[in-house]
């Protein structure tokens, strides 16, 4: 689904939005758009509100880092579900769904 214009996400580095009732959280990170939910597992503070640092987001709530593409937690068993993300045309398509680490990356 659409989620929304990639110059937008480009002008804000971070950027909240709703795909199919769902809080996203859209991340640029160098040249590449990384999407997590907006709800972190910990504390359900605004991803989107943090901060990315090194290529990691940092949330503002407990500055716990997470891997924008994985979702994975530094130094945690938590994961923060991530979403597939596809650029096309100008605009930042995102999968409502989210992704299963395991599939993605097995062991």
């Amino acid at each position: 689904m659409r989620a929304a214009a990639l110059a937008e996400v480009r002008r804000r580095r971070r950027l909240a939005v709703t795909v199919e009732g769902r809080r996203i959280a859209l991340f640029l990170v160098g040249d590449d758009v990384y999407a997590l939910d907006d709800v972190c597992v910990h504390k359900q503070r605004s991803l989107s509100k943090g901060a990315v640092l090194n290529g990691r987001v940092i949330c503002p709530g407990h500055q716990w880092v997470f891997d924008p593409e994985t979702g994975e937690i530094e130094g945690r068993d938590e994961c923060q579900p991530s979403h597939a993300v596809r650029v096309d045309d100008g605009d930042v398509y995102v999968d409502p769904r989210p992704r299963i680490l395991s599939e993605e990356h097995p062991s």
